[in-house]
């Protein structure tokens, strides 16, 4: 099986949900699911479809899609199962630090300022 993902790869939203992921959720089917869902939920929140435009994207647009569509994919892969990690506890401060890196990104994303600057760089 291949990455299907168009914004991020299975390695790294692997490294992103760490060690003490599940042997199951961490596999290229399960984040190539994973990542299909994460892509459709940022092109609808930012009412733009990404997928279609990245080949012709900035680099920087490009890396924040990166970095917001692994993030939320890791949290997926994190939450399936989260007894791999140290503690319960370990697992959330992790899925909390992704969401909030998740959200600065759909933030900028969202955000013409930030796009119109991305852009004209």
């Amino acid at each position: 099986m291949v990455d299907t993902g168009i914004f991020a790869t299975t390695e790294e939203v692997k490294r992103k949900a760490g060690s003490g992921a599940s042997t199951t959720s961490a596999t290229e089917l399960y984040i190539n699911d994973f990542m299909a869902q994460v892509e459709s939920l940022i092109n609808v929140i930012c009412r733009y479809n990404f997928s279609d435009a990245y080949a012709g994207l900035n680099a920087d647009v490009k890396g924040i899609l990166k970095e917001t569509a692994s993030n939320l994919a890791a949290i997926y892969v994190i939450q399936y199962d989260m007894s791999g990690y140290a503690s319960r506890i370990d697992a959330e401060d992790s899925i909390n630090i992704l969401r909030d890196a998740a959200l600065r990104g759909l933030a900028l994303l969202r955000d013409q300022i930030a796009v119109d600057f991305i852009n004209a760089s």
